[in-house]
């Protein structure tokens, strides 16, 4: 542990105002980048969050030093880590192309809600340091998934379109591409309906392809209505 804290570990107007200041700097940090991306909880919710996670530590270690109400310390905390799931559940939406958001999001106001807890305790090297690495996580190694994602060799794809031989076409262009169909599963509809069929292909895709310019092809050919990744 670090030296420079030794005298702010114990609970006094100092190391008070310090902890819930950190408190306020990491979740408005964290925040920042989330309101940058324009998610739904950014700055403000954030600091919330990590403020009132490190006032639950502070409040729980003033009820036994102070009060002398000798109970579990860690109670207080432990429905903050529970509870935090009913906010971050909130964050979690379903697109329309059914695409999951907002995992990350939820993830982050959890580990701010962790990081209160370790700065109200006096863990102040945990808490900075947890900062630095979520940051790391938000800004970089997304751009590292976004890659990884681009190049993924397997990819799922919805299509509706309008007749039967619009299908024919769709699978020659497959061959044309190199495609490898793993799995096909086709809804046709009724003659007497006005739905369209639709079809969702598990495709392997070959390297050098991208993803988008293949539902640009898809897109473009003649009965295809619409297309989307799964």
């Amino acid at each position: 542990m670090l030296s420079i804290f030794d005298g702010l570990r114990d609970v006094s107007i100092a190391s008070v105002a310090l902890r819930m200041t950190l408190a306020v700097i990491c979740g408005g940090v964290i925040g920042i980048e989330r309101e940058y991306k324009r998610r739904p909880a950014g700055f403000r919710t954030h600091i919330l969050i990590c403020l009132g996670a490190a006032m639950t530590t502070l409040t729980s270690q003033y009820l036994y030093l102070f009060l002398g109400q000798y109970t579990d310390m860690a109670r207080l905390g432990a429905q903050v880590v529970a509870g935090i799931g009913f906010i971050g559940a909130g964050t979690i939406i379903v697109t329309r192309r059914q695409r999951v958001k907002g995992l990350t999001t939820a993830a982050g106001l959890w580990a701010a809600a962790i990081i209160g807890l370790a700065l109200g305790g006096g863990f102040y090297e945990g808490g900075l340091f947890a900062t630095f690495l979520i940051l790391i996580a938000e800004l970089f190694f997304s751009r590292v998934e976004y890659r990884m994602l681009k190049n993924a060799p397997e990819v799922n794809l919805y299509v509706e379109y309008s007749d039967n031989k619009t299908m024919d076409i769709l699978l020659q262009e497959f061959r044309e591409h190199g495609l490898k169909i793993l799995n096909m599963g086709i809804i046709h509809s009724q003659s007497n309906e006005q739905h369209n069929a639709c079809a969702i292909f598990a495709l392997r895709l070959h390297k050098g392809l991208d993803v988008d310019q293949l539902q640009q092809e898809i897109c473009a050919t003649a009965g295809v209505v619409s297309v989307r990744e799964l």
